[in-house]
């Protein structure tokens, strides 16, 4: 029975030690090199901390070889990686960091400056500084660190929006990792020739699963820079050059490259397996996909964060018209799925219901937060004889005829926007309550558009320019709304509260 991720690697390198692990641009390390480093970062925090265990510590560095370094630098020391975006604005960081409270945070010297601003430097480790030529390991040290982690222990901390204005920390298990990989290795057929494309930010819960596809059978990983998002050609680019066969994407990029037709002007002859997850693909643009690949395994996965990457999948083998969405299939190996209708009954086939999660994928809860750990994670209703908890997801989801679970749409403000997910509430909270912008506001997700929108009272019509000016220093860029539309007054329902359902209505019409 395998216990933690690192014994997926510990494996891996009596095969395949002399292959590339990463590829970052024209830097390359080798899965014995990659295995080096990360030991010798992982003493240094066994040296800075005491021997302590099963904390957060967290990583300030941009995707590249140093952060994934870093991250299996600190599960080799029995603590659990907290990556934070070096792009996100630092009174962010600081309630992230405030609310986790690490026992180190790992940063470059590039961004130590930017660093210290919110947090103290006798807490950070500059892996720049770290002496990898002459630094010997003591491989007794590991071994016996690694015997006192279970399962349960925390993997990473990902963090997520939160309604009050502080982000929240999902804590994910090394089991919830392994029972994922452990699916993905015996269903997908993943070979020790796989070459991935990687283009998810390391502060989402996908990259560390290419982190774990990497340990467990010596995939290389290409890292793909997030700037280059914007020139599509450039990706598909990359991906021909490298011999990219596997790539776990978020759909918004995929429907770009659709709509410009590039599939017909790449030959991506390597490519095997795509995978895609983190909001819903339009089926129009999916189908050029599946048309120009037709020989490409594609799969359509789903799940919040805190069921550890995703709790659903559905390999796509019929035909699908433009106008039918894709199903998100069914549960993950060992991933109970239970749609609840309002009386907390089972829903029948056909019938729309909350989409509700049990098993071992389920996250320890937030870290440091018991409060909305309770609310979220439930005793399961239909159990009476024994605790056992469930995660409400907050999504509206039925069955087909044909036995599939097809997603509806989101229960309240909760939604995923660029792959990222994000509480309405939350940029609410930002304009309204903290900058005192407006008097009054609500955001309302454009789901046709996939746009961001803040409807606003008052009296005077403030410019977009002069919200997005104010709120980049507040949130990240994906969450700033798209369209701001201002109303001499927001309409009202009976309680008094803003109607949201006619404010969405406004936008559908």
């Amino acid at each position: 029975m395998q216990i933690n991720v690192i014994e997926y690697f510990e494996k891996t390198l009596k095969k395949h030690i002399m292959k590339d692990a990463v590829i970052d641009g024209e830097k390359k390390i080798g899965f014995d090199e990659l295995a080096r480093k990360s030991k010798i970062v992982s003493q240094e925090i066994v040296q800075r901390t005491n021997g302590q265990m099963r904390k957060p510590v967290g990583v300030f560095v941009p995707k590249s070889i140093s952060s994934v370094i870093a991250d299996i630098g600190i599960v080799y020391s029995g603590n659990a990686y907290l990556n934070l975006d070096v792009k996100t604005p630092l009174n962010r960081i600081e309630a992230i960091l405030n609310r986790v409270q690490p026992l180190l945070v790992i940063t470059d010297k590039e961004h130590q400056q930017q660093l210290m601003s919110v947090w103290p430097e006798a807490r950070t480790l500059l892996i720049d500084d770290v002496n990898f030529e002459q630094a010997m390991i003591d491989n007794s040290i590991i071994e016996r660190t690694l015997a006192k982690i279970i399962d349960t222990d925390p993997f990473c901390v990902i963090t997520t929006s939160g309604s009050t204005g502080i982000p929240k920390g999902v804590v994910l298990t090394h089991r919830s990792f392994i029972d994922y990989t452990d699916w993905a290795l015996n269903s997908m057929n993943f070979g020790d020739d796989e070459v991935m494309g990687s283009m998810a930010p390391i502060v989402f819960d996908h990259f560390s699963f290419e982190l774990c596809l990497m340990m467990s059978c010596a995939c290389t990983m290409v890292i793909l820079p997030a700037g280059m998002t914007a020139f599509p050609a450039k990706i598909l680019q990359r991906l021909v050059e490298c011999k990219v066969t596997y790539i776990f994407w978020v759909p918004t990029i995929m429907v770009n490259i659709a709509n410009m037709g590039l599939l017909e002007t790449f030959a991506l002859d390597n490519l095997r397996t795509v995978w895609f997850a983190g909001e819903v693909f339009p089926t129009k643009q999916f189908n050029i996909w599946r048309r120009a690949l037709p020989d490409v395994r594609f799969v359509n996965l789903y799940g919040p964060t805190e069921t550890a990457v995703d709790c659903t999948h559905y390999i796509i083998e019929r035909e699908l018209s433009d106008n039918e969405p894709i199903p998100i299939g069914q549960a993950m190996r060992n991933t109970d799925i239970l749609i609840l209708n309002d009386n907390n009954q089972l829903c029948q086939a056909g019938e729309e219901g909350e989409l509700c999660v049990r098993g071992t994928s389920l996250a320890m809860g937030y870290y440091n937060d018991p409060e909305k750990t309770a609310a979220a994670f439930v005793q399961n209703p239909l159990n009476n004889a024994y605790p056992e908890l469930i995660y409400r997801t907050g999504d509206i989801a039925c069955v087909n005829d044909l036995g599939e679970i097809i997603f509806k749409g989101r229960k309240d403000t909760l939604v995923k926007h660029s792959g990222y997910r994000i509480e309405l509430g939350e940029i609410e909270h930002i304009i309204v309550s903290k900058l005192k912008l407006v008097e009054n506001g609500c955001v309302i997700y454009d789901y046709a558009k996939k746009e961001i929108v803040f409807f606003y009272e008052s009296k005077d019509d403030v410019k977009a320019a002069d919200f997005r000016r104010v709120l980049a220093a507040e949130l990240p860029k994906y969450m700033l709304p798209t369209r701001y539309i201002c109303l001499d007054e927001m309409p009202r329902n009976t309680n008094g509260k803003i109607d949201r359902l006619k404010l969405k209505g406004e936008l559908d019409g």
